[in-house]
């Protein structure tokens, strides 16, 4: 069974905020999934719902559960995490076997999910636990969720 469909971010989806402050997401809402704008097009690997792999999403991915974590934007979900799980590209994630997709959001734009990315980086290490764990508490690997 799918723990977690893609999540889907409009533009406006995070307000005006300039605050450089860092909050919790409990303090200005819980930005679970927005459940209106998912697309249900049937089960697909046991998962309610269609990634369409070609629309901006930002991502998470670890080393093991609880391990180092990394968190990405790209606009080929499936591409990318290709590329990170290979180890072929240099950088952190080769470096730290940084490789199991546990968490993804699916954008209506770029703007807005180079937006959540920022975000999302900015935010302590436990508030992302905390976001994966709610979403994918068994920290399964999505990738397959993918196809």
């Amino acid at each position: 069974m799918c723990s977690l469909g893609p999540h889907v971010r409009g533009d406006d989806g995070w307000g005006g905020e300039t605050s450089h402050k860092i909050r919790h997401p409990r303090e200005r809402g819980d930005p679970g999934i927005v459940e209106s704008t998912l697309r249900q097009t049937g089960k697909k690997n046991g998962c309610p719902f269609h990634v369409s792999t070609m629309q901006p999403f930002v991502y998470i991915l670890a080393s093991k559960r609880n391990g180092t974590l990394y968190t990405g934007v790209t606009s080929d979900l499936a591409g990318r995490v290709s590329q990170h799980r290979s180890g072929n590209v240099p950088g952190f994630t080769a470096r730290y076997g940084v490789r199991t997709l546990v968490y993804f959001e699916q954008h209506v734009s770029m703007d807005s999910a180079i937006r959540r990315e920022r975000q999302v980086k900015k935010w302590r290490r436990r508030w992302k636990l905390e976001m994966i764990e709610r979403h994918n508490p068994r920290w399964h690997d999505l990738y397959a969720h993918l196809f």
